[in-house]
């Protein structure tokens, strides 16, 4: 039997030879970041721990020096601040630093364990001299000792033991310090080195991928992509709706297989798209055959034939009911618009009526001109009738005028208006002042409202108005108002 490369072969094989370099890539960079990590936490718990800690020390070496030369050169007493700091440093700053030191030494060189035991002997000698200054000069008066202050002041003087002392002390710490750097320089030179080395390698690596890469997809276009673009361009060409004009040559392997199966499924669509056409041009006669007995399509077409000429049997008798009862119902719209065009015009003409007893109650043009000379009235009502009215009228040489906007619209607000001409009209009867005129007016309405709201409901219809009183005797004017002001100003100008 031939060996058959299949295509899961093919793309085993492809993969497979890109996964193994892919690995190599993958555990190097691991191994590489594995060992700078512990390079890392190297640096990270001992080298810099360490390099802090021994500058710390150096400091509190340095600061003993200051603090000691502090207690002998100025005078002071056994509680000055000074003298305390270095009490504390001696007592507490130095034990805990040196416990720290300790711990981080475990991890040094031989010869830096050896040095840096060597630095606490020198430190222990040099704090004993300290306790011996703290006992020369305990307090402020043992400063009057001539004898205790020579002593002092030789153990500090530049030939002293505590300056010769603290200078070897300093001289061991600055030579620790720089191995601790050193070596911290060295192990990330390494940490670099293994970068470098990883660096080169994922170039090469990256290389042979790229290029065994190209290799392989070269031979994947030759022999899947290209059979898969053609069948891709005829699907594509399905999916317009334009049938392809030749049939796809099919090889011996899945793609084959594939093309097979669509050389199939075109052909099944050519001949159900025949008859849907034929159906769908009412031909419900038309003969189908299903592909096999398993065409779930095929059969699904055949009964939507068979529905398809049922249904038009249907269509046909409903239309027909349809169109006699649409003819019925049109005849009594017409009745019904002939109806409402009839009362439209009783409606209009009653309000043209209404709109001619409204405009009987408004003051006549010459009475407003022979008593308000120079004056214009502008009367625009929104609807035909409307609440909105002018009042004018005279009582003992004056020339009582006002503008009111009674509640409601149209014809509401004419009944209203009613209202208020006949309350205005009663209130100045026995009213001479604005202000009384309002109040009568206020009540003159609400018992008129009152009386006539059925069931005992109030109401909150109501009017806002604005009433002037112009005496012509003495040239004054009078002004009352109900939410309407006597003047309106805008943009600075009345």
């Amino acid at each position: 039997m031939a060996f058959r490369l299949t295509i899961g072969k093919k793309i085993g094989t492809g993969f497979g030879v890109l996964l193994f370099f892919i690995v190599i890539v993958f555990y190097t960079t691991y191994q590489t970041l594995n060992d700078s990590i512990k390079i890392n936490d190297e640096i990270t718990s001992v080298n810099n721990p360490s390099v802090a800690s021994l500058e710390e020390l150096k400091l509190l070496t340095v600061r003993s020096k200051m603090l000691v030369f502090n207690w002998v050169y100025f005078q002071s007493h056994a509680d000055h601040p000074d003298k305390e700091k270095l009490r504390r440093l001696i007592e507490r700053d130095y034990p805990h630093l040196e416990k720290t030191i300790k711990k981080l030494a475990v991890n040094w060189e031989k010869e830096d364990r050896k040095k840096i035991k060597e630095v606490f002997d020198n430190l222990h000698d040099l704090f004993e001299l300290h306790e011996e200054i703290q006992l020369l000069l305990p307090d402020w008066a043992s400063y009057e000792d001539s004898q205790n202050k020579f002593l002092a002041n030789f153990l500090i003087g530049d030939d002293g033991d505590i300056y010769l002392k603290t200078s070897e002390i300093l001289f061991q710490l600055d030579d620790l310090i720089g191995n601790q750097k050193f070596q911290t320089g060295e192990v990330t030179a390494h940490m670099q080195e293994s970068f470098s080395d990883l660096q080169l390698l994922s170039k090469w690596l990256g290389i042979a991928l790229v290029l065994f890469g190209i290799v392989v997809a070269i031979y994947t276009t030759r022999t899947i992509v290209g059979p898969v673009q053609k069948l891709k361009e005829v699907l594509l060409t399905l999916s317009k709706g334009v049938f392809p004009q030749q049939t796809i040559k099919a090889k011996k392997d899945e793609i084959g297989e594939m093309t097979h199966a669509l050389n199939r499924v075109i052909s099944g669509l050519k001949s159900t798209k025949d008859f849907a056409i034929s159906v769908g041009a009412g031909k419900f006669d038309t003969h189908y055959e299903p592909l096999s007995g398993e065409d779930d399509l095929g059969k699904t077409l055949i009964k939507m034939r068979d529905d398809l000429a049922e249904n038009e049997r249907l269509l046909e008798r409903k239309v027909e009911e349809r169109t006699a009862e649409v003819v019925k119902q049109k005849e009594e719209i017409e009745k019904q618009n002939e109806r409402i065009s009839e009362l439209y015009e009783e409606v209009t003409d009653s309000i043209k009526y209404a709109k001619g007893l409204q405009e009987a109650i408004l003051p006549p043009d010459d009475f407003v001109s022979e008593n308000m000379p120079e004056s214009f009235i502008l009367y625009k009502p929104k609807d035909i009738v409307s609440g909105d009215f002018y009042w004018v009228e005279t009582k003992n040489n004056k020339t009582y005028f006002a503008a009111v906007d009674c509640t409601g619209h149209g014809v509401p607000g004419a009944f209203m208006s009613i209202v208020g001409y006949n309350a205005l009209n009663e209130a100045l009867r026995t009213n001479d002042d604005p202000g009384s005129i309002l109040d009568a007016l206020n009540k003159g309405v609400s018992k008129t409202l009152h009386n006539n709201s059925s069931m005992g409901k109030t109401t909150k219809d109501g009017m806002d108005l604005a009433l002037c009183c112009y005496d012509h005797k003495k040239k004054v004017l009078q002004y009352a108002g109900a939410y309407n002001p006597l003047y309106l100003i805008r943009d600075g100008q009345v």
